[in-house]
């Protein structure tokens, strides 16, 4: 696993990548050989045409990223890896189009960008299926077990079976038999704690998983250090899972866990640059949404009765209150509990036009003026209203 960003990527799918930004270019390179045969040369020095290669593989590795085709549900499923990978080229035209009217530097020959796009596709389909072939193969991934049947067992390996490019096959767990067998998911027992070394050493283990509910006396710390010095990786459960889903694993969730974990640098400059960077977005957006507000605006007055714009109070940094400006798209209502209730897919309580901007997201542009304010920033947690925050503070340790 490699960290960038405070983002951990799979070794695979770093490979996954690399590969098919090398297979796009050199597909692209490969149509002027075609198109162009010798004079291939001469495009490519001396008229952009290294530069026209690399902007089309660039929008098209981006494209790929925009549609999850790097995300763990998406890349074992191949008729979804299809779906995708042909929307992916279609994206890629629609955009090389246009840049070629706006930036004449960006026009390539339609014949070489076909071309190009077509073998692209073709290697890309082929490159994908065999990365899921070598993927499924459990010859390449690394051995683990799970020590302990605490709470995570169940969660950690649904998850890691569920993500075969991590490269890591569970073949079992260590400790004692929990109460219920479907608490370790069919994870089959392979012995006691006093018994992990032969374990390790039986299954020919490279990792071990610690998801033991309560360690205090009872983790087998001497063990795991000679484990450790000769080269099995020891892992917490709670990183293991956080490093596959993204996500804080809550039924086993530790004080001590939050206070030493590694967390994201707070620095003085980085909160100047944040909220620079907010002011000038939010004012950069605001001037070009206007004329589309004020669209939404009258469209919104002819539509319904009421407030164009829904005022809501909401929890920000350090339980503040602010007030948060959206689009109104619900019909009044005297009831202020129902007006607060959370909305529903298929809600009655929207307008015509409502719906449409909730459809869109579009509701959401006055929110720039909050981001504007100070009260929020482009990325960060989604605020509550009071209710929903004190609720989640009942139901989740540490919330606060």
């Amino acid at each position: 696993m490699v960290r960038l960003f405070n983002v951990y990527y799979p070794t695979r799918v770093l490979v996954l990548l690399g590969g098919e930004a090398l297979l796009v270019c050199a597909s692209f390179l490969l149509a002027a050989l075609f198109r162009f045969g010798e004079d291939s040369i001469l495009l490519l020095h001396y008229e952009g045409g290294y530069s026209q290669v690399a902007l089309a593989a660039g929008i098209c590795l981006l494209s790929l990223y925009y549609f999850d085709l790097y995300d763990s549900l998406i890349i074992s499923n191949s008729r979804e890896v299809l779906t995708r990978l042909i929307q992916v080229l279609g994206v890629t035209c629609l955009i090389m189009a246009p840049l070629g009217y706006i930036l004449p530097a960006a026009r390539v020959d339609i014949r070489f960008f076909m071309l190009g796009i077509v073998l692209a596709g073709l290697t890309m389909a082929g490159w994908r299926k065999l990365f899921l072939v070598v993927n499924a193969s459990s010859r390449w991934a690394r051995r683990a077990v799970i020590l302990g049947t605490g709470p995570q067992v169940h969660s950690l390996s649904k998850e890691i079976e569920k993500r075969p490019e991590w490269g890591v096959r569970l073949v079992g767990y260590v400790g004692k038999p929990p109460a219920s067998p479907p608490d370790v998911n069919g994870l089959v027992r392979l012995g006691d704690l006093e018994e992990l070394a032969g374990v390790v050493e039986r299954e020919r283990v490279g990792q071990i998983i610690i998801a033991m509910g309560e360690r205090r006396g009872r983790l087998p710390v001497d063990i795991l250090l000679q484990l450790k010095s000769r080269g099995v990786l020891v892992q917490d459960g709670g990183d293991v899972y956080e490093t596959l889903t993204g996500k804080i694993p809550l039924d086993s969730l530790r004080l001590s866990w939050l206070l030493f974990s590694p967390s994201f640098p707070v620095s003085r400059p980085m909160l100047v640059y944040k909220r620079l960077t907010s002011i000038v977005l939010s004012t950069l957006g605001l001037i070009i949404t206007l004329p589309l507000m004020a669209i939404i605006a009258v469209a919104l007055r002819l539509d319904s009765k009421g407030p164009i714009i829904f005022r809501q109070k909401r929890v920000g940094q350090d339980g503040k209150l602010f007030d948060l400006y959206k689009f109104r798209s619900m019909y009044e209502s005297d009831d202020p509990i129902a007006q607060s209730a959370p909305a529903r897919e298929n809600d009655d309580r929207f307008t015509r036009v409502g719906r449409w901007l909730r459809r869109t997201r579009l509701d959401e542009l006055p929110q720039l003026y909050n981001i504007l304010r100070g009260n929020m920033y482009f990325i960060g947690p989604r605020p509550f209203v009071p209710k929903q925050e004190e609720d989640l503070a009942e139901k989740i340790p540490y919330y606060r």
